[in-house]
């Protein structure tokens, strides 16, 4: 497993060094601008190591090097790479109704309030408030803007102060403040973020799973107790299949991994976007079972999972381990086909995933 996450930092460093352009692997038509000037010298720190040659089997990251990849707070390196990109804030069902109370969202280890304004509009804002800190979240949603319950200030969702009732009529105060605020877009079921500077802020990436009808998307969120390196781990190592994910009732479809090969070779290509790894099982004297898995900058882990149609793969699972902060992850999965509508049977993921987003044990 070292080697793959090694080969997984190598992937990131390289995209970093020698260009600012990201290429999806799945038809992305919109190019992805990346930072300039100071996350160029965040990277190069990220380099460093690099080569020194860490990437090697057997070779250990440091402790430093570990900080390094996994502090995302505001002011850390690999925390200001990924506000460059287009992040999973929270699901669209969560403020589902235009003037609904607000919910709570932390991301990158800080602490937001989202919610849907009169017009269905989405902010994104501190959590508290501007005037004396009171929590945003105990707010009232209404008439376009979310209104402190302390002294009325209210935010729309641009964070412009729009009201300060407490302030004498004439006082042109609020115009002189502009609150927390990051821009969003909700597709796939989904609210993206963007949380870097605005004058660097991309398209929103034309993955497949973004692209497809409402009805072929089934996005699931869950929560994990682990920093979001541990998690994309698991996405991008196929060596666990036949143990974690061992069946112990009849499945024609993963009976050929109960005996066969219980070490896989690995085959890894770098690419634009990531790296992509082949996991390779001989499963006969002249066949093999090989299982491509797909790393997309900054923290997505394409999954091979789903039924075939016509003898290919109908879709797969997209996984983003979104960091809520250095120690907790939001994990989201899109399960998508091609074909035709997503149905219950195709995932049953939610019935694992309790209403706060934990898995049930």
């Amino acid at each position: 497993m070292s080697y793959l996450l090694c080969l997984e930092r190598s992937a990131m460093l390289r995209l970093y060094r020698n260009g600012r352009k990201i290429k999806s692997p799945l038809a992305l038509t919109a190019r992805l601008e990346l930072q300039a000037e100071q996350v160029e010298r965040d990277c190069q720190r990220i380099y460093h190591w690099h080569r020194q040659e860490r990437y090697r089997a057997g070779n250990m990251l440091c402790p430093e090097e570990n900080e390094l990849l996994t502090r995302i707070g505001p002011g850390t390196p690999m925390g200001e790479l990924m506000r460059h990109y287009w992040i999973p804030a929270l699901l669209a069902e969560e403020i589902a109704e235009p003037d609904c109370a607000p919910v709570r969202v932390r991301l990158l280890g800080e602490n937001l309030v989202a919610f849907r304004d009169s017009n269905r509009k989405i902010g994104l804002l501190g959590e508290h408030c501007a005037h004396r800190g009171t929590s945003l979240y105990f707010g009232r949603n209404e008439e376009c803007g979310l209104r402190c319950v302390y002294h009325g200030w209210k935010y729309d969702v641009e964070g412009r102060v729009i009201e300060t009732p407490a302030e004498p009529p004439n006082s042109d105060f609020r115009n002189k403040l502009r609150h927390l605020a990051y821009p969003c877009q909700e597709v796939a079921g989904v609210i993206f973020a963007y949380m870097g500077p605005r004058e660097k802020m991309p398209l929103l990436p034309c993955y497949e799973w973004l692209n497809l009808g409402e009805k072929q998307v089934f996005p699931v969120k869950s929560f994990l107790e682990c920093n979001y390196l541990q998690g994309l781990d698991g996405d991008c190592d196929s060596a666990h299949l036949n143990f974690l994910h061992k069946m112990f009732k009849p499945d024609a479809r993963r009976e050929f991994l109960r005996n066969e090969d219980q070490s896989p070779a690995f085959e890894i290509d770098e690419m634009d976007f990531g790296f992509r790894v082949a996991a390779i099982r001989k499963i006969g004297p002249d066949k093999s079972y090989v299982r491509i898995s797909q790393f997309v900058m900054p923290f997505i882990g394409c999954v091979p999972v789903g039924r075939e149609v016509d003898g290919k793969l109908d879709g797969f699972k997209a996984v983003y381990q979104v960091p809520s902060d250095d120690h907790n992850t939001w994990r989201y999965d899109f399960f998508f086909k091609w074909s035709k509508p997503m149905t219950k049977e195709d995932s049953s993921k939610r019935d694992f995933v309790g209403a706060d987003k934990i898995s049930l044990r």
